[in-house]
């Protein structure tokens, strides 16, 4: 496992991260998770990252209690939450001082921490004026409660207006973006955010890197296994993406590149994006301790995708884009 910094910032990530989204307080509980946590760690992972949101904040109470049954050293791993859908009340949601400063309250106490390492607006908020988000974040992080904050998936146009915003009035600007990024989402990453990299030293922790498992093969064959995210009652969205035809014959054609490498769809997907110099770390997802151990094996894959596989790789996906 290598550890990267987060853009320009001192920080340091593992380059492969486990996130708690669709999993925690849907698919397993504190017992699951403290196994599938353990996996990560022990190969490597100092990054977990969660958000107010998943689960209506049991995953954040499930990390939580995790976290505090394992022990760990704070000093060892980092934690991340995001801000944004925090309840159904009138200032229970968006990017308000109120709300920024009492959903980070709140997952504070769920997570029974008393600092979180990184800080995302989950999502934009045209309703509250940016300077007034601007300032609720470096407020949280005046009084210790993060030490960095970031956005998710915003426009690159909102990013520069907000980190414009904070160096003209001596404030922390955003300093990280976690983008859905993977061989059937790379636009935005790649071309959107180029002047990020460059411009602010802008750091990346993507999310949704197997496409919900269409990048692991496992609906190559048509059907919805039980038990995948597909399948579960409250992502039946996903259906839709994973019955996709033309990126399940995409998925197909990268499936045999992965078997001529002798690794796995996932594994090959997984390393994929870490060739990438601008991803600081891709957040994986696990509902098994199993699916850990052969994420993680991606990073001694990264060797194996030469200039020739790469190539290969980007003629197959060159006309499917979401």
């Amino acid at each position: 496992m290598e550890y990267l910094h987060l853009g320009k910032a001192g920080i340091k990530v593992s380059e492969l991260s486990l996130g708690a989204w669709v999993t925690y307080g849907h698919q397993f509980g504190v017992e699951e998770a403290k196994e599938i946590m353990t996996a990560a760690y022990d190969a490597g992972v100092n990054f977990f990252d969660n958000a107010e949101a998943y689960a209506s904040g049991q995953a954040e109470l499930i990390m939580g209690k995790a976290l505090k049954e394992l022990g760990w050293a704070r000093k060892d791993y980092l934690i991340s939450t995001k801000i944004f859908w925090g309840g159904e009340g009138p200032n229970d949601r968006g990017l308000s001082y109120k709300h920024i400063v009492e959903g980070v309250n709140n997952s504070l106490k769920r997570l029974q921490l008393e600092y979180v390492d990184l800080l995302f607006a989950h999502r934009p908020d045209p309703e509250t004026p940016i300077e007034e988000t601007v300032f609720a974040f470096n407020q949280v992080i005046r009084e210790g409660k993060a030490f960095y904050w970031g956005t998710s998936e915003w426009s690159a146009a909102e990013i520069m207006r907000a980190a414009d915003f904070a160096r003209r009035n001596n404030l922390r600007p955003p300093s990280m973006e976690q983008p859905q990024y993977n061989l059937f989402h790379r636009r935005r990453f790649e071309k959107e955010y180029a002047p990020l990299y460059k411009e602010l030293g802008y750091g990346t922790t993507t999310w949704s890197p197997l496409y919900g498992g269409v990048l692991t093969g496992k609906y190559n064959k048509g059907v919805i296994p039980e038990g995948s995210r597909a399948s579960l009652d409250h992502y039946a969205w996903m259906k839709e993406r994973v019955q996709n035809e033309a990126k399940i014959a995409v998925a197909k054609q990268l499936a045999e590149v992965a078997d001529d490498l002798g690794v796995s769809l996932a594994q090959m997907s997984l390393a994929w994006l870490l060739k990438n110099p601008n991803v600081s770390t891709v957040i994986t997802g696990a509902s098994k301790v199993s699916q850990v151990e052969e994420n993680m094996k991606a990073v001694n894959v990264k060797d194996q995708l030469t200039g020739d596989v790469m190539d290969r790789i980007s003629e197959i996906v060159k006309d499917v884009e979401d």
